[in-house]
């Protein structure tokens, strides 16, 4: 398939080939038709790829406000590579598509092959969709109609929360793409509608669907418009559409509405407001979240689990409907908002007449081409010339994911280790061909099963979400593959059992495959010091470990016990490893409180204490916290012995007191042992050497990991 992308560092709008994604539970599989740029959104985030650095910094000043919070507590070094690397990761363009079902994931049986759907897929001629966020197209409307219907949503839903009655006069500003549908559909209402924009061509198509115009450009003044549009009452309502920097919009529309008028921001504007402006008439201000009740909500997108009718009359799936619904009664015209009409295969032609021409409006992508040839699961990357064979004898490496950590630290880490980069595997496919090719990879591919099948991949590594890690180990130790897994090895006694019984097979059939959990701070070189240091010591340790988190929101997938597992499986896993390395004998007890029930603060297992007892008389407490502040260091360990004390700080500087010949190791730049920690498993693969970390250290700490998970979880305030 090929796909539209946006390159945030260069500036470049990009046509990329990539393999084609699979189809998954409660989505669908679409070959594209017709795609809709959206002229605002589309253009704001081209412009941003193409502005300076420092223009970037002037557009997100939160961002440079994390930026330099980063730089505080991780070092100026650790945040350039961060922010380089996050910009460096093209944005796929588009949410605008039709096109006709291919595929139809378990649970999204509501749609049949061969469906013609509108749904908001990017710019791709293969794309896949959470079920919730696409719909059946009627027959009286055509294709290029349906590519509006993403747009047309996110003012049906500014419409709804401003509650508009038949007769009322309500104000449109910002009369672009949304604007103009937004009109229609005030007049389908039955509204009075004022446009007001700065384009004359497009203030002629707001009078032409029926609505007043004014145009400030001209000298017309938007409040005295307004008032005498009104009658002298002000207006019942004002809906913003537009995208400006400025606060002019937001204040118009206070000075022109009524006593407790309604003001809706759908687009982007500045918001210093005045409150002399909005409490005298005590009006009523809203923000419009795109396109209805369901947006940004993973069980309801990406889980597929509806809200209830007769409580969410207007989800953004049925709002979809109901757009589709008015222009098959003809109630919405689209037609005349098309622009200009582009092959996909010159889509990047259409971005440059986006970013020259201000006037265009609905451009659409045609995709033309044989449906047939689109539906490749593996590619080969520009880089794969340099790989045309592998040294079997040496780490050859399959990639499973391609996320934030594997893209930001895995990958590089591995690359810089020297392993040999066969494949990398996504099942939406984009992403490993963009990580892929920017690493060296040979080929990219959404067949996973096929690249553990492939005899000349030796080696895997696992980076998917948490629930898959433990069945993803089970299939590569069957092929015979060495396998490092990204923490956690599992996220229930049962997965853990399974692995188990897999490793032990596989190493009974005569293959000495390698498991390895990438617990890499244990390979930090500040604790490989502390590790030398703490062996002279032939005593019981007491060990004070800190974790300052910071908070995930409840929804997030990490916080799904089904899906993440929890932090605790998921992240303080990390230190209950480190904390057995140090501690260098087994671990005897368990012990753990989490924080109390309070309203207000989400029932979470990321506050919480863990005291962990060994066979050696040590012991020590894991504090694993979400609430503290961000600009305060994410992590410090202390390790108290024979009346010494060795304090590490957020793995950059190490003090040790009392300590003979030893009083500091600082470090210019934080390192938390990730390319050890490969390079360690690399070496033992070539070499035959022992498992970096031993076998059975890593079922001992997930085993521990999900025991003290279920220990919080059991706990009531």
């Amino acid at each position: 398939m090929k796909q539209i992308l946006q390159d945030l560092a260069k500036g470049e709008t990009l046509l990329k080939e990539a393999p084609a994604p699979l189809v998954t539970r409660n989505a669908l599989v679409i070959s594209s038709t017709v795609t809709l740029v959206s002229a605002g959104t589309e253009r704001m985030l081209v412009d941003f790829g193409r502005a300076s650095y420092l223009e970037k910094a002037r557009q997100q000043p939160e961002k440079v406000k994390m930026v330099l919070e980063k730089v505080q507590t991780d070092g100026l070094l650790t945040t350039i590579d961060a922010v380089q690397s996050k910009l460096s990761q093209p944005l796929p363009l588009g949410y605008c598509n039709v096109g006709m079902v291919s595929g139809v994931g378990v649970g999204a049986e509501a749609f049949k092959l061969g469906d013609r759907v509108v749904s908001n897929g990017p710019h791709a001629d293969v794309v896949r969709v959470p079920k919730n966020l696409c719909a059946k197209i009627p027959d009286a409307v055509s294709d290029e109609e349906a590519a509006f219907v993403v747009v047309a949503s996110i003012g049906l839903q500014g419409i709804r929360l401003a509650e508009p009655t038949l007769g009322e006069a309500f104000v449109v500003t910002g009369v672009g793409l949304i604007g103009l549908l937004t009109v229609q559909l005030l007049r389908a209402q039955g509204c009075r509608v004022l446009a007001i924009d700065f384009d004359e061509s497009k203030l002629e198509l707001a009078r032409l669907f029926g609505a007043q115009t004014c145009n400030p450009g001209k000298g017309e003044d938007p409040v005295a418009v307004g008032m005498a549009f009104s009658r002298g009452q002000g207006v019942d309502g004002v809906i913003i559409t537009a995208s400006t920097k400025t606060t002019d919009p937001v204040t118009q529309a206070a000075r022109m509405s009524r006593k407790r008028g309604r003001i809706v921001l759908v687009g982007v504007t500045g918001l210093e407001l005045n409150r002399a402006d909005f409490y005298e008439k005590e009006l009523t201000f809203q923000v419009s979240c795109s396109y209805g009740p369901g947006r940004y909500d993973p069980v309801y997108e990406q889980q597929g689990q509806d809200y209830p009718y007769g409580f969410v009359r207007w989800t953004e799936q049925r709002n979809f409907e109901a757009v589709l619904d008015m222009m098959a009664s003809g109630s919405l015209d689209v037609k005349p908002l098309i622009t200009h009409r582009f092959a996909f295969e010159d889509a990047t032609n259409a971005y440059d007449l986006l970013t020259t021409d201000k006037s265009a409006l609905g451009i659409l992508l045609k995709y033309g081409s044989d449906v047939s040839t689109r539906y490749h699961r593996t590619v080969p990357l520009t880089t794969s010339a340099s790989f045309a064979s592998f040294a079997s004898e040496r780490p050859v490496i399959g990639f499973v994911g391609a996320g934030n950590y594997a893209s930001r630290v895995l990958i590089p880490a591995f690359k810089m280790a020297g392993a040999q980069l066969h494949s990398i595997a996504t099942s939406g496919g984009i992403n490993g061909v963009i990580h892929g090719e920017k690493a060296g990879f040979a080929h990219a591919t959404t067949d996973t099963q096929g690249m553990l099948d492939d005899p000349a991949v030796n080696t895997v590594v696992i980076v998917t979400q948490h629930n898959t890690h433990a069945r993803f180990v089970q299939a590569a130790l069957a092929s015979g593959k060495h396998v490092f897994v990204e923490k956690p090895l599992a996220i229930t006694q049962e997965e853990l059992a399974s692995v188990k019984t897999a490793y032990t097979v596989a190493q009974s059939a005569g293959k000495p495959v390698r498991l390895m959990v990438g617990f890499n701070r244990r390979f930090a070189p500040q604790v490989q010091k502390m590790k030398a240091l703490l062996e002279t010591v032939k005593e019981p340790k007491t060990f004070m470990m800190t974790m300052n988190a910071g908070a995930i929101p409840a929804g997030h997938w990490t916080q799904d016990n089904q899906v993440g597992g929890g932090r605790i499986i998921g992240e303080a896993c990390h230190y209950i490893d480190l904390m057995r390395f140090l501690a260098g004998s087994e671990i005897v007890s368990v012990q753990c409180r989490r924080m109390g029930d309070h309203p207000g603060v989400a029932v979470t297992e990321d506050k919480a204490a863990i005291t962990l007892g060994f066979a050696d008389g040590s012991f020590g407490t894991i504090h694993y916290l979400a609430n503290g502040a961000a600009s305060f260091p994410k992590e410090r360990v202390e390790v108290f012995a024979a009346g010494r004390v060795l304090q590490l700080d957020n793995f950059r500087k190490l003090k040790a007191f009392g300590w003979p010949g030893f009083k500091r190791m600082n470090l210019w730049r934080q390192d938390k042992g990730q390319q050890d920690c490969c390079k360690n498993f690399l070496e033992a693969i070539q070499s035959g050497g022992e498992n970096p970390i031993p076998v059975e250290e890593i079922f001992e700490v997930a085993r521990t990991s999900i025991q003290v998970s279920d220990l919080l979880r059991s706990q009531e305030d």
